[in-house]
């Protein structure tokens, strides 16, 4: 069975910097076959995207995150991982990271929060 898990996630002040990753087991490759996208969820808030790598590694934003986060892909780890600098306490969500055919996977998410 496909799982997708997500690790990375924290505290931060206003300014910093987390990076995330996201790793599939019970699948060799599906994190690189696919598109994968990150989306978050604030409280009280819908879940909106972040970001997507495909799977021939173009990448896209979320204009609110544009210029701040980076989504890269490692295939030789089968992980793709979302940097992200400059925080603001609005990026403060749980993150989670969706892939797989018709996006079918998602993962638990990790929190992120942006406080001072």
């Amino acid at each position: 069975q496909v799982q997708l898990v997500e690790s990375g996630g924290g505290s931060v002040q206003p300014g910093g910097s987390l990076g995330l990753s996201c790793a599939a087991s019970g699948s060799g490759n599906i994190l690189t076959l696919f598109s994968v996208r990150w989306y978050r969820q604030a409280p009280g808030k819908a879940r909106e995207w972040v970001a997507t790598i495909t799977d021939d590694n173009r990448v896209n934003y979320a204009e609110s995150v544009k210029g701040r986060f980076a989504i890269s892909r490692d295939k030789a780890k089968n992980t793709v991982s979302l940097q992200m600098s400059s925080l603001e306490p609005e990026d403060t969500a749980v993150y989670y990271c969706n892939g797989g055919y018709a996006q079918k996977y998602w993962g638990q998410g990790t929190q992120v929060t942006v406080s001072s």
